[in-house]
Formats: C-alpha cells, sequence, structure tokens
C-alpha cells in the first residue's frame, strides 16, 4: 500500500477549480496505474488499482480466478489456494492479491502528473464543447483579445472564438477589448481543442438579433420566412404575422423606428429592409423590391420566374446600385426576377 494524501488534496482543489469530477479522474488514473504496473513489473498479469478516495491510498493487487482442479497460468488459482484466503470462494470467483511493490510511489507519482494533466485538457475540452455545441446558428457575445493575419480571436467564458476573414464583415474594423456580438457558426473539437467558428457577416447573425429584440418573434406571434443579406451594406427579411390583429413590419420597425434602429447600430449601421410576406407570389416579389414602387408583377410557376414592371422614375432604384436591390430581392423570394420600366416594355412591344 502507498499512502498519497497530498494527490488527493490537489485532485480534489484541481476538480473543483475546473469542474471535473473527482471519480472521473480517480477511475482514469487506477486505468493509467494499471497499465504502469504491466509496463515496469509484470506484462502478462492481470492486475487491477485502487485507490482509497480519502487518504489516497494505492493497492495493486493480482486478479487470479478460481478453476477447478490444477491452475494453468499466473490468472488462476486453485480452489484449494482460494479457500485458504477465504473459505467462501468458490470457482469462478475472481480473487484480488495484493502484489503492490515497495518502489510504485515513484511511478505512481510520475503517472499521476500526466493522467491529471491529460485528463484536465480531456475535460476542460468537453466541457466546453457541451456549453457551445448548444449555441450553433445562435449569438453570442465576446471580446476582441488579438487580431493575427486578419483573423480576429474573440474570448468567450474560458475560451476562444475563432472570426475568419471571409466571416468579416466589409469596411467593419475591431478593436481590442471591444465587446462584439458574433454569430456562431461552427463547434467542432479537434486535436488542438474546441474550436468555436463565429461569423459577423452571416445572415444568421440578423435572424437571431430580430428573434432577440423583437418581443413578437419571441413569442411566436410574428414569423421571419427569409432572411438574404450582403454584409455591411444591405439586409432584406421577410415576415409574417400569425396574429391578424399585429402587423409583423410595425412591430419590427418599432415606434419611431426604434427596434430596427437598435439592429441596424449592432451591425454598424447596415441598412434593413422589413418586408411583408405573403402567399401570394406576385405581391411578395413586389414587396421585395422595396423600397422601389412596383406596377405589375407576372410569375411563371413552372420556372419559378418573374416579370416586374415598375415606373421609368422607379428602375434604378428596384433595381440598386450594382444591381443589389434586385439580387437580394431574388435571394430573398427564391424568384428568378426580370425588372423592366413601363417605357421598356412599350418600346419592346
Amino acid at each position: 500500500m502507498i499512502n498519497n494524501e497530498e494527490l488527493i488534496l490537489a485532485l480534489d482543489a484541481l476538480c473543483k477549480e475546473k469542474g471535473i469530477s473527482k471519480e472521473f479522474m480517480l477511475e482514469a488514473l487506477e486505468a493509467a496505474l494499471v497499465s504502469a504496473y504491466k509496463r515496469n513489473f509484470a506484462a502478462s498479469q492481470s492486475v487491477g488499482v485502487d485507490i482509497d478516495s480519502k487518504t489516497g491510498a494505492i493497492r495493486v493487487y493480482a486478479q487470479k480466478t478460481v478453476v477447478e482442479g490444477e491452475a494453468c497460468s499466473a490468472d488462476e488459482l486453485t480452489l484449494e489456494e482460494a479457500q485458504l484466503i477465504d473459505k467462501r470462494y468458490e470457482v469462478g470467483d475472481v480473487v484480488n492479491i495484493e502484489v503492490t511493490p515497495g518502489d510504485f510511489g515513484r511511478i505512481a507519482a510520475q503517472t499521476a502528473k500526466q493522467v491529471v494533466m491529460q485528463r484536465i485538457r480531456e475535460a476542460e475540452r468537453g466541457i466546453i464543447l457541451n456549453e457551445y455545441s448548444d449555441k450553433e446558428n445562435d449569438i453570442i457575445t465576446g471580446i476582441v483579445q488579438r487580431i493575427e493575419k486578419g483573423k480576429v480571436f474573440l474570448e468567450v467564458g474560458n475560451t476562444e472564438a475563432l472570426l475568419m476573414q471571409n466571416e468579416q464583415v466589409p469596411g467593419e474594423t475591431y478593436s481590442f477589448h471591444s465587446r462584439l456580438k458574433v454569430y456562431v457558426t461552427k463547434v467542432e473539437s479537434g486535436t488542438k481543442g474546441v474550436q468555436i467558428l463565429i461569423s459577423r457577416a452571416h445572415p444568421g447573425l440578423v435572424r437571431c438579433l430580430f428573434e432577440k429584440e423583437i418581443p413578437e418573434i419571441a413569442q411566436g406571434v410574428v414569423e421571419i420566412k427569409s432572411v438574404c443579406r450582403e454584409a455591411g451594406s444591405r439586409t432584406k427579411i421577410a415576415v409574417a404575422s400569425n396574429d391578424p390583429s399585429v402587423d409583423p413590419q410595425g412591430a419590427c420597425i418599432g415606434a419611431r423606428g426604434n427596434r430596427v434602429q437598435v439592429i441596424s447600430d449592432e451591425i454598424n449601421g447596415e441598412k434593413i429592409d422589413i418586408i411583408r410576406w405573403s402567399e401570394d407570389p406576385s405581391e411578395y416579389i413586389a414587396a421585395s423590391l422595396s423600397p422601389s414602387d412596383v406596377v405589375s408583377v407576372e410569375v411563371n410557376t413552372e420556372n419559378k420566374s418573374a416579370k416586374v414592371i415598375v415606373p421609368d422614375s422607379q428602375l434604378s432604384l428596384a433595381i440598386g446600385k450594382a444591381g443589389q436591390n434586385a439580387r437580394l430581392a431574388a435571394k430573398l423570394t427564391g424568384w428568378k426576377i426580370d425588372i423592366k420600366s413601363e417605357t421598356g416594355v412599350e418600346e419592346q412591344a
């Protein structure tokens, strides 16, 4: 038997600090000590290790199976030999015989150090993975810690989250120790630990901001049907109401536009078009081209395309700078949209 009260005290402190189960640590340590014993003393012998959770006493036991007749291996014990130890033993029982080596304490100390550090890393990884895997497709808040080669590292709780360059908003700057709301795209465990991948450019960021800021959406009265975004420039979001008495656009905009302004401020003043969703494709497509007026919409359901006619004065507004408004409307609705002015249609005819 090897007494090691210091080991238990250290384990207690570590488990409390890291939030790890002491039983988990002791089981891992016992398994490692079995391997260490076999490696140093008896590779072929069946052994077990027991660590007293209060005193730290370590005992190594040879495990021998009681057999009828002669014992054919070192892992067997005759019934007569077993009953000399305890008359209650029967054939098939396993007898534990203490074989703790005198110099096993040194090996135990080295093994304990390695196992404890390894298990702490694994347990911490598991805790982080469990905590943040539920945060996928949701918003978390982090603090900018460092920027390396265009990558931004945020501190979130007791770990880091990575904002890759392609998930950053064009023109957006990130300063040290500033707080950022980010969208969690993926949480994965790799050789270097748990990696939390985040985004500031994902449409999901805007969706989640609306879900958290607009009570009617959180309550399920107003429903987000679709979101599309060109990060740093413009977002279109289609909403519908499950209650005829609630205006979905008004609920999202808020009094004097205060609700949508809070969300816009969070994404550095990005423009947000709130569209009223409709089951009628013509109405939905016309609304999606906001802020432009629309004269008529002709839909072709077979190839999901639409021909939209707008007033001459509204053509550039409907198409948008570099085609952005038309592009976002097509993404939002899922329809191919061809925009023509009234004069253009007449000339074509």
